[in-house]
């Protein structure tokens, strides 16, 4: 496994250019998952471990010093997202936020600019608020599912675009690859959070994004066991710059839960079709219910963005989110008479949970230009037998 240093000298390893396949399913099961030399075991060992021992003074084996800089087990992982999302570099982080926090950081300096979306994560926005902007890091909103506003809010010292598509909570979709085309005229980077897509879904990279964001807590892992992020590039020079961020901050993912998430990503492609089966028999439902005043999902054909959606992604994905009739109050009865649904926070799980964004997950935004409905309620649709979901919905609707 070859090493380099990255600026600074600290070093980092690089991700193999060899896969067994192009196939997604195929890379899914093995990029990055080489069998154990010493015992043949076909799955990679949790090296449980925080340091190495050298070969002599300045003599890494295989490039491994500390566990902060690199883990074998990490390094495993970080292949594998390379390889899913097309790109030159992955790294794995500690959550999504940290994987966010180590890019901004990269990217930007006191003075810049970001453009961010009206419809974000409210973690998200919160770290662009309240952390960022401290730092005398300026950011305006844009509404990114519309490039002509995206060019709008651009300055001159803009360095990057943030995109979240499909976006959270209101399933908006940004046109990936005209967005990239007008932050290149700029001279600003593209960031997309593919989250809620997944790699399996939609390839951004491929678009003309930069930088591809994950919180691998979602769908990744898949079992809402597991907190982590991501990030990957196809730039090998922006890859050095965060890997030797990623080391200088250090909020790395851990070797358990970076094996937790490799685990999780052997079955992303089945679980990932079955979300998307089960979310839009929710979604046609949900727009035949007398209760509901709208249904937020891009594979409707009414959705705004279903052309987009269509054009970039492979299916629509797992998410749901739907308005009812009684406001703020009947939203949230709603969500407390749900069975089958878990009432909680977070997405993409193999079971279905519900929530109420405008107290729950995108508290943070209230009162911002980010504010979401009260009435709206947010669906996770897991991989349940569709009956019991589509019947737990109706009852929980009276």
């Amino acid at each position: 496994m070859a090493v380099t240093k990255p600026p600074g000298g600290l070093p980092s390893v690089h991700m193999s250019d060899r896969h067994i396949s192009q196939h997604f399913e195929t890379l899914a099961i093995h990029a990055g998952n080489t069998a154990d030399p010493l015992t043949g075991a076909v799955v990679p060992p949790i090296y449980q471990v925080s340091t190495y021992k050298q070969d002599g003074v300045g003599g890494l084996r295989g490039g491994y010093e500390y566990s902060r800089s690199a883990n074998p087990t990490r390094t495993a992982l970080e292949e594998n997202l390379a390889a899913l999302e097309g790109g030159r570099r992955g790294l794995a982080f500690a959550s999504g936020l940290a994987a966010e926090d180590c890019l901004l950081r990269t990217l930007l300096s006191p003075g810049d600019h970001v453009v961010i979306p009206n419809d974000a994560y409210g973690g998200t926005f919160r770290l662009f608020a309240k952390v960022v902007a401290r730092w005398g890091v300026e950011w305006s909103v844009a509404d990114t599912s519309d490039p002509a506003a995206v060019r709008a809010a651009l300055t001159p010292k803009t360095k990057a675009v943030w995109v979240e598509t499909p976006s959270n909570p209101l399933l908006g979709i940004t046109d990936i690859a005209a967005v990239a085309q007008i932050a290149r005229e700029a001279g600003a980077r593209l960031v997309v959070d593919n989250t809620f897509a997944t790699p399996y879904l939609q390839q951004p990279l491929a678009l003309g994004a930069d930088v591809v964001v994950h919180s691998l807590t979602k769908y990744m892992g898949g079992h809402s066991d597991v907190v982590g992020g991501a990030l990957v590039t196809g730039d090998q020079e922006l890859g050095e710059e965060l890997a030797y961020h990623q080391n200088a901050m250090g909020a790395v993912a851990g070797p358990f839960d970076s094996w937790l998430v490799l685990r999780g990503a052997k079955t992303l492609s089945v679980r990932m079709d079955r979300h998307s089966e089960n979310a839009t028999r929710i979604a046609d439902m949900l727009t035949r219910h007398a209760r509901v005043t709208r249904v937020l999902y891009p594979g409707l054909p009414e959705h705004p963005g279903h052309e987009v959606a269509a054009k970039q992604m492979r299916a629509f994905g797992g998410m749901v989110s739907f308005q009812v009739q009684g406001g703020e109050e009947a939203a949230v009865e709603v969500c407390d008479r749900a069975k089958v649904f878990t009432l909680g926070e977070s997405l993409g799980g193999v079971e279905s949970l519900i929530e109420h964004p405008g107290r729950m997950t995108h508290a943070s935004v209230a009162g911002s230009a980010l504010e979401v409905p009260g009435d709206l309620v947010r669906l996770s649709v897991g991989i349940e037998n569709i009956e019991d979901l589509l019947e737990d919905l109706q009852q929980a609707l009276g």
